[in-house]
């Protein structure tokens, strides 16, 4: 039976790439409301998922509902109104770089919605200021901005059309740890003012202990858990153990424990 609080289902997902196989018989439910974290190794899949998530490729098999809806096989026409419905920011933010902040939140505005100048440009600052950006970002290029606040930035884009479900990839990478830990306060603060439900792809340990509700640990081509931070380092899995205790992640959990 399907969860009534599930945004995101994946059920029996299979992912080959020639005789390479990826994914095998994946499931995972995220609910309405929570910071979700897919972890696991370089290649393990977190990216590929993702894209199936997203629409931008396809299982060989399997399921993905997305608000109650599948959303394999849609073509682009049908897969549109879904994607309004979600935000995503890439890890690399992905601004363009000709534009301003403000004119790269506006161009979100303008292909989606037939808001008038003044009303979009009013919702662009909006977005921006959300993202703890100062007054004055909005006039800036994204080669002005440092890595941090160009993360910020591409946040401000990824809220443009009041998402109801965000998808962050990687969004400490290349950070330092005083950016990195305003994105982990951020990231809760958007959840719980906004209503979001946010999943994200992370390597980040501090992110996670400080952030994520729930994490799924991807590895050896399926999940091989899903909980709490706390609960998963309870795990006696080799990996996932070797995972949060090893000397980053011991570092990582005792400086959550420490901070309750």
């Amino acid at each position: 039976m399907s969860d009534p609080d599930a945004i995101i289902e994946i059920r029996d997902l299979n992912t080959r790439f020639g005789a390479q196989v990826v994914h095998r018989d994946v499931n995972l439910t995220i609910r309405r409301g929570e910071v979700f974290a897919l972890i696991g190794g370089s290649g393990c899949g977190k990216s590929t998922l993702l894209r199936e998530i997203l629409m931008l490729q396809a299982p060989v098999s399997g399921s993905i509902r997305v608000f109650g809806q599948e959303v394999i096989g849609r073509n682009d026409e049908a897969a549109l109104p879904l994607r309004q419905r979600w935000g995503m920011m890439f890890e690399r933010a992905a601004l363009f770089s000709a534009l301003t902040v403000r004119e790269n939140v506006l161009l979100v505005l303008r292909e989606h919605t037939h808001l008038d100048t003044a009303l979009a440009n009013e919702i662009a600052d909006l977005k921006i200021a959300l993202t703890g950006l100062p007054p004055d970002a909005g006039s800036k290029y994204p080669n002005e901005l440092s890595g941090g606040m160009r993360k910020r930035a591409a946040l401000a884009r990824a809220l443009a059309l009041d998402p109801e479900l965000l998808f962050l990839d990687e969004p400490t990478a290349g950070l330092d740890p005083m950016s990195a830990t305003g994105i982990d306060a951020l990231v809760r603060q958007l959840r719980d003012a906004l209503g979001l439900t946010i999943m994200m792809v992370t390597h980040d340990l501090d992110l996670l202990w400080n952030a994520a509700d729930r994490v799924a640990v991807l590895g050896e081509e399926r999940i091989l858990g899903v909980g709490t931070m706390q609960e998963l380092a309870e795990m006696n899995h080799p990996v996932i153990h070797d995972y949060f205790y090893g000397p980053r992640g011991r570092g990582a959990r005792e400086q959550a424990w420490n901070q309750r």
